[in-house]
């Protein structure tokens, strides 16, 4: 793969990883409230469990930017395990939920199941293909960052349509 793409991929899900850290680190209580309406762990866990994600989290973020090979597939694993996590309670009907994602609150949807594991998909890409052996040049480095800041641009954007697109249908439903 050239190396270009695979910085892309790996700042890419490293700025994912880590903007979802950092929300659930400002917001405990609320990402404890998330992880408790999933309805998928006993309760008890949770409170631990809500402490710890957003280390592995940020952990992820360390080790993909760091370079750690086995960051890839544990990436991988956690955003399928997100996907399950979604495609359950979508399947029990309970769309209303925040994903938890971070940010302003979203509700469940088979845009974000799909999302998670087209990353999970390309995280398993990155691992199975590493880099070519080509230097990085300086117009390398700025096509990386201007690509990334770029995407998270896009993304942020994305985001934050689809948490309001819950209050834009009500008020094309009610006038």
């Amino acid at each position: 793969m050239d190396p270009v793409v695979h910085w892309l991929m790996r700042g890419g899900l490293a700025l994912l990883l880590a903007a979802a850290a950092i929300a659930k680190l400002r917001q405990p209580r609320d990402f404890h409230g998330v992880l408790l309406a999933y309805r998928l762990l006993p309760s008890r866990v949770v409170p631990a469990f809500a402490r710890l994600l957003p280390w592995v989290e940020a952990g992820l973020a360390v080790g993909l930017l760091a370079g750690l090979p086995a960051a890839w597939p544990v990436a991988a694993a956690l955003l399928l395990a997100y996907a399950a996590a979604m495609a359950i309670n979508l399947g029990r009907g309970r769309r209303e939920i925040d994903c938890g994602c971070g940010g302003a609150p979203q509700p469940l949807s088979g845009w974000l199941v799909g999302r998670n594991l087209l990353l999970a998909v390309a995280a398993v890409g990155a691992w199975l293909m590493p880099p070519a052996a080509r230097p990085i040049g300086t117009a390398d480095a700025m096509t990386v960052l201007a690509a990334l800041l770029g995407c998270a641009l896009l993304y942020a954007a994305a985001h934050q349509l689809l948490a309001n697109a819950p209050r834009h249908r009500a008020l094309l439903e009610h006038g």
